[in-house]
């Protein structure tokens, strides 16, 4: 039996703040030892960036750790190339047609006489009809923290504070650090330290809410800033990789010294679990919004900061560069230390996992697209599905002028990957088993099975009400976009 909407709304106070101490009873407050679950969200950080994905460059040895003593999933995937739409489709379970936030700001993304299609309009805000995950873990007895990177609406309108969470430090409509990344920023945080660095800042307070509240079931969202742009990194963790050998198009020491500042928050995050004997009983999720800002292999060409080799685009393409991202899960004593799993999984299935996970009441009348990844997490069987889905009929312009992609929808079914471009009406289809980097395009070459996936991406976008962008009367072409 579910919970209704309003039912949730007149438990929780409609998003008032509570107190992080209470009059529980040690007890109750643990709600019968549920799990804590603690969810590192980093901002932009590409499938390769780091050690325990490959890379030669980067050092993140606290990540590596994490990924030794739990599950790291070779082929997750988020439910945008950028950043709103996935963070909307985490906090709500639905995929992007569902929820309309499909793209960051203006969904035309230059001028509007240079797009051949009229894309669809983009919702700023993740609508307060949606019951977020933070809603339902409050719902059964955990004390909800936002640290960092909002992105979904104003606070005060559809802030963190209003979706559920009874802390937030650092989330506003921004998308990316307004003022930079050395403190003090327009971000207004308390406490803060001039000269302070914002990851570690968010990482002092993420440490602070564990410890005052051990002796409760929590859930810590910390949505670190980076590796998002502005590249602002601390002057000592510059030094030790200016002069390190790249590795491929891996590089940039500022980018490099970003990544190092992340894996210093989660050695200190996981430091904090060890130190008060919460590390058994709390679950880490570690992954990325989107793809890595970086070289393109092919298609759009223009050096970023980063290199997701093997993967074909970056940031903004439905490429697997674009959408494919770094996932480790510790659950001790369910995840097998060091083991990998290469299921493709997706941004949705993160809401009803962690329902399962924290024991709580899937909310009523809030469809959920995503499946349960426990049953990969203890190993016990697979998924029950046979595809996954995107859908952007929006335009992304980089800062350059130069077009990261034009309207498209996409199916994975297996190792297949079908993109439907509705500029031209064309598809491309891609064996990722055989070709990771997406260079073969074998539409051609198995009409009958592009044909059979073109059909089922119609079908599931019929199923969701998938709104499509139309042509635009007032198309002019021109060289320049």
């Amino acid at each position: 039996m579910g919970v209704s909407r309003r039912e949730f709304i007149r438990g929780l106070g409609a998003g008032a703040v509570v107190p992080l101490a209470g009059a529980l009873s040690a007890e109750a407050a643990r709600g019968g030892d549920k799990p804590n679950i603690v969810f590192f969200l980093i901002d932009d950080l590409g499938w390769a960036d780091l050690g325990c994905q490959g890379s030669r460059y980067y050092e993140t040895p606290n990540i590596d750790r994490l990924a030794t003593e739990g599950v790291r999933f070779t082929d997750a995937h988020t439910c945008a190339a950028n950043c709103a739409p996935t963070r909307a489709s985490l906090m709500s379970g639905k995929y992007t047609p569902r929820h309309g936030v499909f793209t960051v700001g203006d969904p035309w993304r230059g001028p509007h006489h240079a797009r051949k299609l009229i894309p669809v309009p983009n919702n700023l805000t993740l609508s307060p009809d949606e019951i977020t995950i933070a809603e339902a873990l409050r719902a059964a007895g955990y004390v909800c923290a936002h640290m960092g990177k909002w992105h979904l609406g104003k606070p005060g309108v559809a802030g963190p504070l209003e979706q559920g969470f009874q802390v937030n430090v650092g989330g506003t409509h921004a998308g990316s650090p307004p003022g930079g990344y050395f403190l003090p920023n327009r971000l207004r945080l308390e406490g803060a330290k001039k000269g302070q660095y914002l990851t570690d800042y968010l990482t002092d307070r993420a440490v602070e809410f564990i410890e005052e509240n051990k002796d409760r079931p929590f859930f810590l969202y910390l949505s670190h800033y980076a590796v998002h742009s502005p590249l602002q990194a601390k002057k000592g963790l510059i030094a030790k990789f200016r002069d390190k050998k790249p590795w491929h198009e891996q590089g940039n020491a500022v980018y490099a010294a970003m990544i190092a500042s992340v894996d210093e928050s989660v050695g200190r995050v996981l430091a904090k679990l060890d130190a008060l004997g919460l590390a058994d009983n709390t679950i880490v999720f570690f992954t990325s919004d989107n793809g890595g800002v970086g070289y393109q292999r092919t298609g759009l060409r223009h050096r970023g900061w980063t290199d997701n080799y093997p993967l074909r685009g970056g940031k903004g393409q439905f490429y697997e560069g674009g959408i494919r991202v770094p996932l480790i899960i510790r659950w001790p004593g369910v995840t097998k230390p060091g083991s990998t799993c290469d299921v493709p999984v997706i941004t949705v299935d993160f809401y009803p996992t962690i329902l399962e996970m924290a024991r709580a009441k899937r909310p009523e009348g809030q469809k959920l697209d995503g499946e349960s990844i426990v049953p990969l997490l203890k190993g016990s069987g697979g998924l029950r599905r046979k595809s996954i889905f995107w859908h952007f009929p929006c335009y992304l312009q980089a800062s350059r002028g130069q077009l990261r992609t034009s309207p498209v929808s996409v199916i994975r079914r297996g190792d297949l990957k079908l993109l439907w471009f509705y500029e031209d009406d064309h598809v491309e289809l891609y064996d990722l088993r055989e070709d990771i980097s997406e260079q073969r395009d074998l539409s051609k070459k198995f009409p009958e099975k592009a044909a059979e996936l073109h059909r089922e991406l119609k079908g599931w976008l019929r199923d969701v009400s998938a709104p499509r962008p139309k042509p635009n009367p007032a198309y002019r072409p021109t060289k320049t976009l």
